[in-house]
């Protein structure tokens, strides 16, 4: 699947595939030059593991004429119980034009597709981000409230405040985290859905292909 992100702008989102692999390098470039800035907490990554996600279609990869500009991939924990939308990331020069939210919401929804029943969550430190999961459907939660899965958490030993995470005992962190409980909603009779002004935008700027 592909998305035509602000028709006539060159810029298309795919989900992961073998054919797409070969940007995992620049993928991992980019996710370590935005880890130099030190307002963002974000986790490294080999070029393997992201090479792998991408292959196992479950990444999104934003291109401006072959140009990698964003990308996000899926993680599972206690299987399948939970997923995380993790590594969100877009170029400088790419954001403030609804690019993010649109990789955001498009891992989203590869992510309700795979594990239909799973808890949706991510850790941020970004308002935007945070902005963007709220108008999923996210409600901030504690940290007991995520995955237990010592594998996830040391996908955090990699980030600079990963002393933080330690001290504190995995209670809190500079990470914001947030949960999209699908069988919550369900039970109190809601349902995600971007506000209405939102849609009309996402209209706009997007065609989708299968």
């Amino acid at each position: 699947m592909m998305i035509e992100f602000n028709k006539g702008s060159g810029i298309v989102l795919y989900e992961g595939s073998a054919e797409q692999s070969k940007y995992a390098t620049a993928v991992c470039n980019m996710i370590v030059e935005a880890s130099k800035d030190k307002n963002t907490a974000l986790a490294l990554r080999t070029i393997e593991y992201i090479e792998e996600k991408i292959k196992a279609e479950k990444a999104i990869i934003a291109l401006h004429r072959d140009k990698v500009i964003g990308f996000c991939y899926i993680e599972t924990w206690e299987h399948g119980k939970f997923v995380a939308n993790s590594g969100l990331i877009v170029s400088p020069e790419y954001r403030k034009t609804g690019l993010a939210q649109a990789i955001k919401e498009m891992a989203f929804k590869l992510s309700e597709k795979k594990y239909p029943e799973a808890n949706i969550f991510g850790l941020t430190t970004s308002a935007a981000v945070m902005k963007i999961n709220s108008r999923l459907g996210y409600t901030p939660v504690t940290f007991s409230e995520l995955t237990t899965d010592d594998n996830f958490w040391r996908g955090c030993e990699s980030c600079k405040y990963f002393d933080i995470l330690q001290r504190t005992k995995r209670k809190h962190c500079l990470c914001t985290a947030m949960v999209y409980n699908p069988m919550k909603l369900k039970t109190n009779g809601t349902a995600h859905k971007m506000n209405e002004n939102d849609h009309k935008t996402n209209e706009e700027k997007s065609t989708i292909s299968l």
